[in-house]
């Protein structure tokens, strides 16, 4: 499978919860073997006080591999903080560090702080100049956006090195691609069930699916691509779940990731679905990264 582009080492990497396990001896040694098998970056996401703390375990246990936040909450991760972690965890590991940001969901946001929800946009833009402002500066090239919605992913272009679209499809990949234009970084989220079977595969992928059919920000984004209501009701319609998750053979999974390059993404990560969030899927990471010929 050919490089990915914009900086970023290889087409393929892992998303994974479970990178934030307390044991950090476990998720380092997982991380070199990712490391080992050719996946270009780990991402995590980092929604909580821990953030740069997994960040650099993972760091620590990998030698090629970036790491990556997907995302980190601007309501959780002070912008000072965020900057001195950044730089510091750059300055320690070869700039192998990325820095995903995202404003969360307005639910999530009111119930840890209440009445401080505002515009996305608006608390973003101001996250940033305080990045930009503060010392050290944050170079953009060690930052993307969460972006799925026009403004957002025009703010990810003019002051980020890309974005990091969640739950999209190839067809939204392309037209996130013609958004955000020809130079900028698209690492795409790409959830996988490895299980052929449609009953139980669609059983495991709706249940991944079923949180976020409640957030109005993901709800609008797939009707913007076309899903209607009835696609969002009652668990998700099948198409709507087929098309948002890679479900079958580590073969089947690699002709999803190589729909979103050939629709523009750059990188594609992947996120094994269907284990406890205590659990590292390493057999799984293992069978995708040889589909993938990660080391051809």
């Amino acid at each position: 499978m050919s490089t990915a582009k914009a900086g970023l080492p290889g087409p393929a990497g892992v998303w994974a919860g479970s990178f934030r396990l307390q044991d950090s001896g476990l998720v380092r040694d997982a991380a070199a073997e990712l490391d080992e098998l050719g996946y270009g970056v780990l991402w995590f996401p980092g929604g909580t006080s821990r953030t740069f703390d997994v960040a650099s375990t993972l760091l620590s246990g990998t030698r090629r591999s970036m790491v990556a936040t997907g995302i980190a909450n601007i309501w959780v991760n002070p912008p000072a903080e965020a900057a001195a972690r950044t730089a510091s965890l750059n300055a320690q590991h070869g700039n192998r560090f990325l820095l995903g940001l995202g404003v969360s969901h307005q639910p999530m946001v009111e119930q840890l702080r209440p009445g401080e929800w505002r515009s996305p946009l608006d608390a973003m833009s101001t996250y940033l100049d305080e990045l930009s402002r503060g010392r050290p500066v944050v170079p953009r090239r060690s930052m993307v956006l969460a972006a799925l919605g026009p403004k957002m992913l025009d703010l990810a272009r003019s002051r980020t090195a890309g974005t990091h679209p969640y739950l999209v499809t190839p067809d939204q990949t392309a037209a996130i691609r013609d958004r955000i234009g020809p130079g900028a970084l698209v690492a795409v989220e790409q959830g996988v069930v490895l299980d052929s079977a449609a009953s139980s595969g669609r059983a495991t992928a709706r249940k991944a699916l079923e949180m976020y059919l409640g957030l109005p920000n993901y709800v609008s984004n797939w009707k913007r691509a076309g899903f209607t209501s009835d696609d969002v009701a009652g668990g998700g319609s099948d198409r709507l779940v087929d098309a948002l998750i890679a479900r079958g053979s580590p073969a089947q999974v690699v002709s999803r990731v190589r729909e979103h390059l050939s629709a523009g993404a750059d990188h594609v990560c992947l996120q094994v679905l269907g284990f406890p969030g205590t659990t590292l899927p390493r057999q799984a990471w293992r069978e995708l990264a040889s589909a993938l010929e990660l080391r051809a």
